[in-house]
């Protein structure tokens, strides 16, 4: 991780071209290193301030780490510039939820099952959608709906 390792070597990264500051991000937070990953996301967002991916990123290491207001704050600012992010819609639908907000949470919900995620979003989907059927009795609420492993 090109500025962590800077810092902790004390040397410089100047001679290097670009630093993919979101990969380098994504990388942390895949290993748990959540206050460097965000430190990577700031960075990043720092070079393109309303990249919505990098602003959703944020949101979800605020969650990780326990800072549920900012992460609600990302997810809002994410929304207001792209209306149909399925991932804002997602992660604040279940912040809200932990608040007690459950009518805005079903909201989130119906919003992101109404735009899903076309890649690799299954299990997301269908949390989701065992989740409003739990809270507004939509759907159906086999066992076969939630999967055993989330």
């Amino acid at each position: 991780m090109s500025w962590w390792r800077s810092l902790l070597s004390g040397g410089s990264d100047g001679d290097q071209e670009h630093t993919d500051y979101y990969t380098e991000g994504a990388q942390l937070l895949r290993e748990e290193k959540f206050h460097e990953a965000l430190t990577s996301f700031r960075l990043a967002l720092r070079e393109s301030p309303s990249d919505t991916d990098v602003m959703q990123q944020i949101a979800v290491t605020y969650t990780r780490i326990g800072m549920t207001d900012e992460a609600v704050k990302t997810y809002r600012r994410v929304l207001e510039l792209k209306p149909h992010a399925a991932g804002a819609h997602y992660g604040l639908a279940f912040l809200l939820l932990q608040r007690g907000s459950r009518d805005e949470a079903v909201a989130h919900l119906r919003a992101f099952l109404a735009r899903p995620p076309q890649v690799a979003a299954e299990r997301h989907i269908a949390h989701a959608r065992f989740t409003l059927a739990e809270l507004t009795g939509e759907g159906e609420l086999g066992l076969d709906a939630y999967p055993e492993q989330l």
